[in-house]
């Protein structure tokens, strides 16, 4: 890492608005945002996977994503592959990653010549070298087959957009709108349309007089795993600028001249201009889970005295305004870069399913009074996204935990993955701890006793079937999934492998989920809960095997289990026993004491990092490079931030080593470069690393105050990576540890910096 030596400790942090800054003296955070890092399919190595990320127009956490469609997308195929080569559409779009589906999205793709609607052959080829890609504006020029371009514009709010479209002189200029696409070639185990062909119908209807085309799209990709919602539909309106020549809809390869509307379920319509060379139509789109009547009224809020600069400009104020939280200095613009587009991925999901004081709950198929979010991949997240959100958006956390509290309501449990409903997908309750960690933070702007009644809920009631049903991954929907397997986990002290899927995996979250429970019942002296939860949370050690130093499967009948015939053991979620060898995150005094003491513990990460089974592109091992703080040898931490934070983030499209998974990996980065890490949650303790910029500041609001808390590396370097010690407002830090206290009541921290380690912090 390119770092300068002996840089002096000085901060400028700026807050900046764009309208009254000169673009031409300093760029601004919001310039170094490169949103096509990570949105290549292919990994950093052969086997690995891409970032999952897509180029998208909107604002943070918009309710719709707005971005160029180089495939048709399913659940594990992302609408834009970096390495496509043509472009089938411009999508409005609700996938929120790889692994989790679209749903009611709507594409609009322009076209010239003769008609042709199915994505595989409207397709149009792009180059790279053509392509501008911003949060605040998109653009691309597409190739036609004869030699002519046409290009393409976005720019886009939370639920609405304005694509521009410059078309050579044409007799035949057409927009093609795709209001649903059940294609049955993309079926496979993860994407079973059986029930969807057979059950949906998306609608759209053309009003030549008002140039307007409205519809909807009643399909979501993750269906299969979640319930049924008869009344989910994703709403349009698609206004354009120019009065139409002639039109018509198509479903599948039958196209119908001069139709105002359709049904079915691979269908949509065609709009045909006359155009002058270099000519723009405009077309504004607007969304809503609502109504038509909704997306009326969003696109009137969003884009009401709008041209498309305003919107770019405005859209860009507001992208400054919340990448601005963080400045830093003294590094490259590579690193400037990766920093500020690392920060744009936290600020994208989970998204707005609220539209102006009302919304959609897909947990009871109702609209109702309020905000709300939805796509928390809280498997992921909890981890550094929502501790990270604490400092970079305190206005939204408790909006978001009312979101997860309202689906507790309606639906009748806290969310695991919702998509927008709820799917089952991974394991445990981590709702749970992201509640408890904002809790125990001083989070209290919901309503604390309902968040304890749900909390609680997942703690103590096991789910529906529980010893009936295995709950393998992506199973069709029953119900809840919720603590799958909780009754063995109270009875036995642990899951059996031969009663319940990724048994070890789950034994080990709970115990995690059930210690953040615990701390919110001890602050509302709910002490009997306390004790138990408590008790609940040291089950992961009944899976310890000291002969072999893993937790290990077990079965019913209380014995260790045998590996498999491919001779691997069974029972954990995306990886091995060394994946989940240091999972117990919130008691890892416990994990040093099972493991035979500080030195035995620190020999097994050795062995863990040397033996290269950290895989840094998957989240269980997050918090594992900081363990080293526990057992007395924290400047193998401090080696570790500088290898990972280096190592795995690239100023490139193959820029982020592994899937972002809803901007849980740029969080980890965030915390890696400033120097602590939230290893435990709900604890309110954060585990030092090594900074990796010279200076760096957050400006956040804390108990309605704006704060200020400024990190230095005094001497960083290429060389001295090492921390010598930790001084916060001129007192020195005694361990490796920092409160969240501390840091709230803190102004400056300051890292003194060396090219040894420093063996007696500790």
């Amino acid at each position: 890492m390119p770092i300068k030596k002996f840089l002096p400790l000085a901060v400028a942090f700026l807050l900046i608005c764009t309208n009254s800054f000169s673009q031409k003296q300093k760029k601004l955070a919001v310039d170094y945002v490169n949103p096509l890092i990570g949105t290549a399919a292919t990994g950093f190595a052969k086997g690995l996977d891409g970032g999952g990320t897509m180029p998208c127009v909107g604002t943070p956490f918009g309710m719709t994503n707005f971005v160029a469609q180089t495939g048709e997308s399913k659940m594990s195929r992302m609408n834009y592959f970096y390495e496509d080569s043509s472009i089938i559409g411009f999508l409005a779009s609700h996938q929120p990653t790889v692994w989790m589906g679209d749903y009611g999205y709507v594409s609009v793709m322009p076209q010239l010549g003769d008609l042709k609607v199915l994505p595989q052959d409207r397709a149009m080829k792009f180059n790279h070298a053509n392509e501008i890609s911003k949060p605040y504006y998109y653009s691309v020029l597409l190739d036609d087959a004869t030699g002519q371009q046409i290009k393409t514009e976005i720019a886009a709010a939370s639920r609405c957009a304005i694509m521009q479209f410059s078309f050579p002189a044409s007799q035949h200029a057409r927009i093609i709108i795709q209001g649903i696409d059940l294609n049955p070639a993309l079926t496979d185990p993860s994407n079973d349309y059986t029930q969807r062909l057979k059950k949906l119908k998306g609608y759209i209807n053309i009003n030549k007089a008002q140039r307007e085309i409205t519809g909807y799209n009643p399909d979501r990709m993750s269906a299969q795993i979640g319930p049924d919602l008869p009344n989910f539909k994703g709403y349009f309106i698609i206004q354009f600028s120019k009065p139409f020549k002639s039109f018509g809809t198509w479903d599948a390869d039958n196209i119908t001249a001069s139709s105002l509307e359709q049904y079915g379920t691979r269908m949509g319509a065609y709009v045909d201009f006359v155009t002058n060379k270099d000519e723009k139509v405009e077309v504004r789109i607007a969304t809503s889970f609502i109504s038509i009547e909704q997306a009326r009224k969003n696109l009137g809020i969003e884009l009401k005295a709008k041209d498309f600069k305003t919107l770019v400009q405005s859209t860009r104020d507001v992208w400054q305004k919340n990448l601005g939280c963080i400045a830093v200095d003294g590094i490259s613009e590579d690193q400037k870069s990766i920093f500020y587009t690392a920060l744009f991925h936290t600020m994208q999901f989970p998204r707005e399913m609220s539209e102006y004081g009302r919304y959609y709950s897909a947990f009871d198929d109702k609209v109702h009074t309020g905000n709300s979010y939805t796509d928390f991949s809280l498997w992921d997240t909890f981890r550094a996204l929502h501790p990270l959100l604490i400092f970079t958006q305190p206005g939204r956390v408790n909006e978001m935990i009312t979101s997860m509290l309202q689906m507790y309501k309606e639906g009748g449990r806290l969310p695991m993955w919702p998509n927008p409903a709820e799917t089952n997908i991974m394991i445990g309750t981590h709702a749970d701890e992201v509640i408890a960690d904002a809790y125990v933070k001083g989070f209290k702007g919901y309503d604390t006793k309902l968040a304890y009644k749900a909390l609680r809920h997942d703690a103590m009631d096991a789910p529906l079937n529980d010893t009936a049903l295995l709950y393998a991954d992506r199973d069709l929907w029953t119900s809840y999934e919720s603590q799958a397997g909780q009754t063995y986990f109270k009875t036995l002290g642990f899951i059996p492998v031969d009663k319940t899927a990724e048994s070890v995996s789950r034994t080990i979250e709970y115990s995690v989920d059930d210690y953040a429970v615990a701390q919110v019942a001890k602050d509302m002296h709910q002490t009997d809960d306390y004790e138990r939860l408590m008790q609940y949370s040291d089950n992961y050690k009944n899976l310890y095997d000291a002969a072999t130093g893993f937790m290990l499967p077990k079965k019913l009948n209380g014995q260790f289990a045998e590996k498999n015939k491919d001779g691997i053991w069974e029972g954990f979620t995306e990886g091995d026993q060394w994946t989940y060898a240091f999972g117990a995150m919130h008691n890892v005094p416990g994990m040093i004491n099972m493991m035979g003491g500080a030195e035995r513990f620190a020999a097994k990460l050795d062995e863990n990092f040397s033996g290269k089974h950290y895989r840094h592109d998957n989240e269980p091992g997050h918090h594992y490079i900081y363990l080293y703080d526990y057992c007395g040898q924290p400047w193998k931490t401090q080696e570790l931030v500088r290898k990972h934070t280096t190592e795995n983030f690239r100023n490139q499209p193959i820029g982020i080593n592994g899937n972002e998974d809803c901007g849980q990996m740029a969080a980890w980065y965030i915390f890696g470069v400033m120097g602590f890490y939230p290893v435990t949650p709900a604890s309110g303790v954060y585990a030092i690393g090594a900074p990796q910029f010279p200076s760096l500041a957050i400006n956040f609001k804390a108990a309605g105050k704006q704060h200020k808390f400024i990190i230095g590396a005094k001497n960083i370097s290429e060389e001295n990576k090492y921390v010598q010690k930790v001084i916060l407002d001129g007192r020195p830090l005694a361990t490796p540890f920092i409160s969240h206290q501390q840091i709230l009541n803190g102004h400056q921290l300051v890292f003194e910096m060396g090219s040894k380690p420093n063996y007696s912090w500790k």
